[in-house]
């Protein structure tokens, strides 16, 4: 079965940049494309509804026709649903490989990230779900991972090597580790929390040989830092086509789409983010 890429827009400007993302993701994939815009549900009277319809079918029109601008001959369907954004649009991505949406927007789609609508959508849809801010001025060829070691984020990287391979891309893993909170106050123990360091990453490099061994075409690219993930992550977004992260982890990564990892990497971050949750398994 043909893949499906879905992208939620409203008409704003991040939205717009969302669907040109999806649409070259989606030709990378030969996938189809689904744009989903999602108006509310009160209905106006006379003329004034009749308006309210007219204004949402040109926000679809003008995302069909911005999809066909970057990808001519990509298949593409637009649907316009009613009623909660977060809901109808996790419906009409309930058979997608992935979820495209902007970063904010208006209308339905205000506050997609940093309100309820983006909370429920970031981490809590089960597999990849692309954040993005802006339109792609150039492309890097380098895709950014956040791995902390743990089964959690494996999923993360199951996509990050999937994705790095169909873009013939290299790949950077990026490994934070937070000292305990007493070090910086602990200089006689400077040589122990060094060694210790390096342990953990030494334990966490270990871990890639899996994908490694799958992957030995992909140049990979390892950088360990001691200290928390957003400042690194956002600095090596300023120069990647995508950084991509788990919904959630362990140590610094911990639920990193509901704390403050997430919040901040959502906001400081360059490029565009994938969020990837684990799906559930088929009985």
């Amino acid at each position: 079965m043909i893949p499906i890429i879905v992208v939620g827009v409203d008409g704003s400007a991040p939205a717009l940049a969302a669907v040109e993302y999806a649409a070259l993701d989606a030709a990378r994939r030969r996938a189809a494309l689904r744009i989903v815009h999602v108006r509310p549900a009160a209905v106006l009277q006379g003329e004034l509804n009749t308006m309210q319809e007219r204004y949402h079918q040109e926000i679809l029109a003008a995302a069909q026709q911005r999809a066909w601008e970057c990808v001519p001959d990509l298949q593409i369907s637009a649907k316009l649903v009613v009623g909660p954004p977060a809901e109808r649009l996790r419906e009409a991505a309930r058979d997608a490989d992935e979820i495209v949406i902007g970063s904010r927007g208006k209308g339905g789609f205000a506050g997609l990230i940093l309100g309820s609508v983006g909370l429920s959508m970031v981490g809590h849809t089960p597999g990849p779900v692309v954040v993005v801010r802006k339109p792609a001025h150039r492309t890097y060829g380098k895709l950014v991972a956040g791995y902390d070691g743990g089964e959690e984020s494996e999923t993360a990287l199951d996509f990050a090597f999937a994705e790095a391979d169909r873009r013939g891309a290299r790949l950077e893993l990026v490994y934070a580790w937070e000292p305990p909170s007493f070090a910086a106050s602990a200089v006689v123990y400077g040589a122990l929390i060094q060694e210790l360091y390096d342990e953990h990453v030494a334990r966490v490099w270990e871990r890639l040989a899996p994908w490694t061994d799958k992957y030995p075409h992909i140049p990979v690219e390892r950088l360990a830092h001691c200290g928390h993930p957003v400042f690194l992550l956002s600095e090596e977004s300023r120069s990647a086509d995508l950084v991509i992260v788990g919904s959630r982890g362990r140590g610094a990564f911990a639920s990193l789409a509901l704390g403050s990892v997430g919040h901040g990497l959502l906001h400081r971050a360059h490029s565009p983010v994938a969020v990837v949750a684990e799906r559930a398994q088929d009985s």
